[in-house]
């Protein structure tokens, strides 16, 4: 199968509402840590101590999310500039490789977002016994 050379152009829009969507993931646990560090600075609780280590785990998450996605984008690239020079096979793998890649941030952002998940159930655990 040839592929277009706007074929993995077509990926660029996608990735750009990724892009925003994990900046403002990792904005938000940004903040939330700072809140954190002082309320547990203050209280030593051990739900904000879940909490940081949820939090911990999350940040990697975010982390592994963008390598997996800037690399998507650069192998997006690379693609085209294969098809450019005609070398069509390697452009065809190099092209299933960014969208695995792709793919592979997606899945990531599905495991952070159950983490998050379950570090708002602390939180609610924790008002409920009180």
């Amino acid at each position: 199968m040839n592929i277009h050379i706007t074929t993995p152009a077509l990926l660029f829009p996608a990735i750009s509402v990724l892009f925003l969507a994990y900046a403002n993931r990792f904005l938000a646990i940004a903040n939330r840590i700072r809140d954190l560090h002082n309320r547990f600075n203050k209280t030593h609780n051990p739900v904000t101590e879940k909490q940081i280590k949820s939090l911990k785990q999350r940040i990697r998450l975010i982390i592994t999310m963008q390598i997996l996605a800037v690399t998507g984008i650069i192998s997006c690239i690379l693609t085209m500039a294969l098809i450019y020079i005609e070398l069509q096979a390697v452009a065809n793998s190099v092209f299933i490789l960014a969208i695995t890649l792709i793919v592979l941030s997606l899945l990531t952002s599905i495991v952070e977002l159950l983490i998050s998940t379950k570090a708002l159930n602390f939180e609610l655990e924790d008002m409920e016994s009180h």
